[in-house]
């Protein structure tokens, strides 16, 4: 049965859950959902997302393949390239060590789950396996991601508001700061709708990081980005957002603010922690299950919008239709 998208709590009522983990939206899309908020899609009218190209211009949302160098991540290396050729007049390919995730990404709803409740609607981490289909990125794939999508340019918010981002600090942006941006801009989310943040951090990564720094991010990764709170995900909850994506490396500033409300209780109480304690991707993707996307290059989108104002447009995006997979690149479009 198709749940009525019409009548979904609010993140308030979430949290009063007792029929699923507090705060999580399991089962409201149904007991084998395998796509969380992306189901809200449904509440975007694409007709009315294709009104929204108006000048005729498109923008590749996705950084070359060369662009991130060295790793953000101590996990994940950037990709062997091999190229062969049968004949003189022929060439082939084939990438080895490939991290789906290593660049511009959409992180799926296997990425990470909650601690305490589990995977995203409880799917039993024993199948989250190379070709089982469970919470795998090619139902994602198969939707397929295309909508009205609304940029909030926070970085060019803060700094006409004279409070620009430190680039190189655990800087967190608030839902009110987002309401602040959405404001500002005259811009209005509606139900269903793709929301892109821009932190700026690409351009202090890409013009102004020194070498050395970029080389230690590794290591050392430190950059703004979303408040750990419940306001944050009420924003995005109660707006009704199918999709969230950010220029940064994790979405929510990294690391974990001390005061987050998402260190579970051995974490706080006995100080048993890991490189993703406290993080509010385990409450965005375990619990919502909204899918995330994390260096999205938004640069050149957010000078066309505020050269006119409008902060609105068509998007599409094209994650790979691997079975099993967890994540991938976002083959992300903007046409305005």
């Amino acid at each position: 049965m198709t749940p009525d998208l019409s009548d979904l709590p609010t993140y308030e009522q979430l949290l009063a859950r007792t029929d699923g983990p507090p705060g999580s939206s399991w089962y409201l899309f149904g007991k084998d959902d395998q796509l969380g908020t992306l189901n809200l899609l449904r509440l975007n009218s694409l007709p009315a997302a294709a009104a929204e190209v108006r000048t005729g211009e498109a923008f590749a949302l996705d950084l070359p393949s060369t662009a991130i160098s060295t790793s953000l991540a101590p996990t994940r290396s950037p990709a062997e390239h091999h190229i062969f050729e049968r004949t003189p007049f022929h060439r082939d390919e084939w990438l080895d060590r490939f991290y789906p995730q290593y660049g511009s990404q959409l992180d799926g709803l296997r990425h990470i789950a909650h601690p305490e409740h589990g995977f995203y609607n409880g799917a039993d981490p024993a199948r989250l396996t190379p070709g089982d289909d469970l919470l795998s990125i090619h139902h994602l794939a198969a939707v397929p991601i295309a909508g009205r999508a609304v940029l909030l340019d926070v970085d060019r918010f803060l700094r006409r508001a004279g409070r620009p981002l430190d680039q190189e600090g655990g800087h967190a942006v608030t839902a009110e700061d987002l309401e602040n941006t959405r404001k500002a801009q005259d811009t209005t989310v509606h139900p269903g709708d793709i929301v892109l943040i821009r932190f700026g951090w690409l351009t202090w990564y890409r013009e102004s990081a020194a070498e050395e720094t970029r080389a230690n991010l590794k290591h050392t990764l430190v950059h703004p980005g979303l408040d750990q709170s419940h306001d944050v995900l009420a924003w995005l909850w109660d707006h009704r957002v199918s999709l969230a994506a950010a220029d940064n490396f994790a979405f929510e500033c990294w690391p974990a603010r001390p005061d987050s409300p998402f260190f579970t209780r051995a974490e706080r109480e006995e100080g048993h922690r890991d490189p993703h304690s406290g993080i509010m991707h385990r409450a965005l993707i375990g619990l919502l299950g909204m899918p995330l996307g994390e260096l999205w290059d938004l640069d050149a989108l957010a000078e066309a919008c505020a050269a006119d104002g409008r902060w609105s447009f068509l998007l599409t995006a094209a994650p790979l239709s691997i079975v099993g997979g967890v994540g991938s690149p976002a083959n992300a479009i903007a046409l305005r």
